[in-house]
């Protein structure tokens, strides 16, 4: 089956986090038999910020951020037997996915994948109007990124035909351990971009335990916090490709993983650098949230902190031995439960799904 998924950025993670799961997730779909094109708007400096190369198993159109290339690839979307907007494009996004249901053809499978389900169930909460919410019941699955129950119960309570959580995980090729870079030896390391609704997170989970421990070194990689003030003993990495993730996280003693506000009150959230730490055996210290359970064990295969003196309790605690020893068990449960080619099996049994239930209401 073809499929036409409209998002943000496959090619760049350039103020993308949702890159490394896009990848994943259609490359595994692609050994599978899928044939996949990706469209991706001209935008926000990503196209001068790659970190691949269109690669041999998707197809990639990248369309000028303006009208006429929008109803471009809009048009494209009637060869697709499966039509996917994702949410965060960034630009023209009700009308991508007014376009993509207007444009299907008759028998294809219409869906929405949401990246951040908790804050688009906010919005529509407050905004009867909004696009997303109008036009439920014209789609015929909503996926999303995370949220577990309670993200299903909300969709499905407005109009959602169908609610399919399909969580992070690890392309085990992509990411793995690798041996460390003297660039980022610390005691803790953390990889996020600067974002309004995380940035208290940040500071509490990462810049309080910094202040606590003057003698121990931090790393902070990411866009945006050029000018954020921090103590001298936390180093500064600015954007880190994807191609220095496993140096990154294999390298310092651990790693952080810190939520998003509205990942954070939900719950069973795993952002992509729970699996890319644990796919490069990496010792992760997480914020506390629900759902951790569900991907790896607290206290044998990943640290969860409550607030900033946990992290700095932990690492206080935490000799190389217990460190290496958590983070096997963490490299170990993500290739036994969490890869990308599993999140495929998943995906593909709901297309399967849904193209027969098509098939009998078209007899």
């Amino acid at each position: 089956m073809k499929i036409a998924f409209y998002g943000s950025s496959l090619l760049s993670s350039w103020w993308n986090g949702a890159a490394t799961y896009y990848r994943g997730l259609l490359h595994a779909l692609a050994k599978r038999g899928y044939d996949i094109t990706f469209y991706e708007p001209d935008a926000f400096d990503r196209q001068s910020h790659r970190d691949i190369e269109p690669p041999d198993w998707a197809r990639s159109v990248v369309w000028p951020a303006d009208a006429q290339g929008l109803a471009s690839v809009l048009e494209q979307a009637a060869d697709a037997d499966i039509v996917i907007k994702a949410s965060g494009v960034g630009v023209y996004d009700p009308e991508l996915l007014q376009g993509v249901i207007d444009h299907a053809h008759a028998r294809a499978i219409r869906c929405f994948w949401d990246v951040d389900a908790a804050a688009t169930l906010s919005e529509m909460g407050r905004d009867d109007a909004h696009p997303v919410r109008r036009l439920l019941p014209q789609l015929d699955a909503v996926f999303t990124y995370g949220g577990g129950p309670p993200v299903v119960s909300a969709y499905r309570a407005l109009g959602a035909v169908q609610c399919i959580p399909v969580y992070n995980a690890l392309d085990p090729a992509t990411h793995h351990p690798v041996p460390p870079v003297p660039a980022f030896r610390a005691d803790l390391s953390l990889l996020a971009n600067r974002l309004p609704d995380r940035e208290a997170r940040i500071e509490e989970f990462f810049l309080r335990p910094a202040m606590a421990l003057p003698e121990r070194r931090f790393i902070i990689g990411g866009n945006g916090w050029d000018d954020k003030p921090m103590p001298g003993n936390v180093e500064r990495k600015g954007h880190v490709g994807t191609s220095l993730h496993n140096a990154f996280n294999c390298t310092p003693t651990a790693v952080l993983n810190v939520a998003r506000d509205s990942m954070a009150e939900v719950g069973f959230s795993p952002a992509t650098r729970v699996f890319e730490a644990a796919g490069a055996g990496a010792c992760l210290i997480t914020d506390a949230w629900e759902g951790i359970e569900m991907f790896l064990e607290p206290e044998r295969e990943v640290l969860v902190a409550r607030d900033g003196k946990d992290v700095a309790e932990h690492l206080e605690a935490l000799t190389p031995a217990r460190a290496k020893g958590i983070g096997r068990a963490a490299l170990a449960r993500v290739l036994s439960e969490h890869t990308y080619d599993k999140r495929a099996a998943e995906v593909d049994r709901t297309f399967q799904a849904m193209r027969e239930t098509k098939r009998e209401k078209a007899a």
